[in-house]
C-alpha cells in the first residue's frame, strides 16, 4: 500500500507538466440542497475535459523512456482524448481506433488533442469489433496497446484525483462519490484513500442500463451484462475490469447506487442551469445519486464529476428525457372520432398549462376513427394525470407510449 501512495504521488508530480490540479469546489446549490458539505472534484476541467488523461499519460511515461514507441487504443470519446494528448506530450505516435458510428465532434477533437502525433482509424460499427481490430493492429505492428482502465498504471494514474483532492481539502471526507464505468477511477481512488482515508466511505454511481460492478459484485467475480444502454456512453461498460474489480471486490452491492438514464438528464440540466457546469451523462453520475444515499446532513461529501465532453447537439434529447422523468412530458396515441368537431372537442380538454409539443393525425377513409400521435408538456405532473381522466371521462381512448421504448423510439 505504501509503494501505491508513493507511485501516486511521483504520478501526480509528473502531471504537473500538463496541467495543474483540478478544481475542488464547494457546491453551495447542493450543499444547501441536502443541508451537507457537498465538494465537486472537477476533472471536466482538465485540458482533455475527463480524468483520462490522468492513465493515459502515467502509463505512456513510464513506457517511453526507451523512445517514443507507438501507442495504439480503442475508444469513442475520452481515453481516445486523453491518449491522443499524451502522445502530442510525449512525441509518441499514436493509432487509435474509433467506431464508424462515431459522432464526428468526438473524431475532430480527437485529432486536434493529438495533432500530428496520432493517427484515427474509423473501424466497426460496434466497439467490440473496434476493440478486435486495435488488438490485432497491436500484434501486426509491436505497438503498445494502452487500457483505458484495465492496467496497474492506468488505475495508478486515475488515484491521483485523490492525492489532488486530500491535499485541497486538508482533511479525510466522510464520503467519496465515485462513478463507474470499467472501475479504474474508483479501484485508484478508493485504493489510494484506504491508506490516507481510512474512515471514508465510498459510494459507486452506475448507469442503470450498465450496472457492471453491481452485477460482479453479486457474482464474486467481472461478468458480461447481457445489454448495454449507451446514452451514458462515458460509462457504459458491458464488463467490469478485472485489476479494478480486485480493489473493489471488498465491497458490497448495497455501496452501489444505480442512476436512470432521464434522471442524468434531469441532473445535467440542473447543473447546467443552475450552476453553469456543463457535464457529460458519466459526468453527472455522482452527483445525480446525491438523492439516494439517505441522510446526509452535516457530512462532508465529495463527488467526482468525471467528465464534461457534451456535444450541445444532444441537449433538446437530454431535455426530453428529463422532462419524461419529471413526469411533465407524455406521448399518447389517441383515437380521434371522424366527426366534424372532435378536435375542437379534444383542445377544450387541455388545461391552461397544457402544450401541445407534438401533433401527427392521419385521417383514413372508411374508418370511424383515426389515430393522433400527440405529446403534451406541462407544468406539474398531476396536469397529465387531470388530462387522462377528461380523456376518459369523454370518451376518447388513448395509449401512453411515453416509456414504451420500442413504439417511442418508431414514431416519436
Amino acid at each position: 500500500m505504501e509503494n501505491f501512495v508513493a507511485s501516486v504521488r511521483l504520478a501526480e508530480a509528473a502531471l504537473r507538466d500538463l496541467f495543474e490540479p483540478t478544481p475542488l469546489q464547494r457546491n453551495d446549490h447542493l450543499s444547501a440542497k441536502y443541508g451537507a458539505d457537498i465538494w465537486l472534484k472537477r476533472e471536466d476541467l482538465t485540458p482533455v475535459r475527463s480524468y483520462k488523461l490522468r492513465g493515459a499519460f502515467n502509463a505512456m511515461r513510464k513506457l517511453v523512456g526507451d523512445g517514443p514507441g507507438h501507442f495504439v487504443c480503442a475508444s469513442a470519446g475520452n481515453h481516445a482524448q486523453g491518449v491522443a494528448f499524451a502522445c502530442r506530450h510525449f512525441g509518441a505516435r499514436g493509432t487509435i481506433f474509433m467506431p464508424v458510428t462515431t459522432p464526428q465532434q468526438k473524431i475532430d477533437k480527437t485529432k486536434i488533442f493529438g495533432g500530428d502525433a496520432i493517427r484515427v482509424v474509423l473501424t466497426g460499427d460496434y466497439f467490440d469489433q473496434t476493440l478486435a481490430a486495435a488488438q490485432a493492429f497491436c500484434a501486426d505492428e509491436g505497438a503498445q496497446f494502452l487500457s483505458p482502465f484495465d492496467a496497474p498504471d492506468v488505475i495508478e494514474g486515475q488515484a491521483t484525483v485523490a492525492s489532488e483532492m486530500m491535499a485541497q481539502l486538508g482533511r479525510a471526507p466522510d464520503m467519496v462519490v465515485l462513478p463507474v464505468g470499467g472501475g479504474g477511477l474508483s479501484a485508484g481512488v478508493t485504493t489510494y484513500l484506504k491508506s490516507e482515508a481510512p474512515d471514508t466511505r465510498f459510494a459507486f454511481a452506475e448507469p442503470l442500463g450498465g450496472a457492471s460492478l453491481q452485477a460482479a459484485l453479486r457474482a464474486g467475480a467481472p461478468v458480461a451484462l447481457p445489454a448495454v444502454d449507451s446514452f451514458v456512453d462515458g460509462a457504459a461498460v458491458a464488463r467490469i475490469g478485472a485489476l479494478p474489480f480486485e480493489a473493489l471486490s471488498r465491497f458490497t452491492p448495497d455501496n452501489v447506487y444505480l442512476a436512470p438514464e432521464d434522471r442524468i438528464c434531469r441532473t445535467m440540466l440542473e447543473m447546467l442551469n443552475t450552476e453553469g457546469v456543463v457535464l457529460e451523462p458519466a459526468g453527472a453520475l455522482a452527483v445525480d445519486v446525491l438523492e439516494d444515499l439517505g441522510d446526509l446532513t452535516g457530512k462532508t461529501i465529495v463527488c467526482i464529476c468525471s467528465g464534461g465532453n457534451f456535444d450541445f447537439e444532444r441537449l433538446p434529447e437530454v431535455k426530453e428525457r428529463a422532462q419524461r422523468y419529471q413526469g411533465i412530458k407524455k406521448y399518447f396515441i389517441l383515437r380521434m372520432p371522424q366527426r366534424p368537431g372532435a378536435l375542437r372537442d379534444f383542445l377544450e380538454m387541455l388545461g391552461p398549462d397544457d402544450d401541445i409539443a407534438r401533433f401527427e393525425y392521419l385521417k383514413k377513409s372508411a374508418r370511424n376513427f383515426g389515430s393522433v400521435l400527440i405529446g403534451i408538456e406541462t407544468s406539474a405532473p398531476a396536469n397529465l394525470s387531470s388530462l387522462m381522466l377528461r380523456l376518459e371521462q369523454g370518451g376518447f381512448a388513448y395509449r401512453d407510449i411515453t416509456n414504451d421504448q420500442i413504439l417511442s423510439e418508431f414514431l416519436v
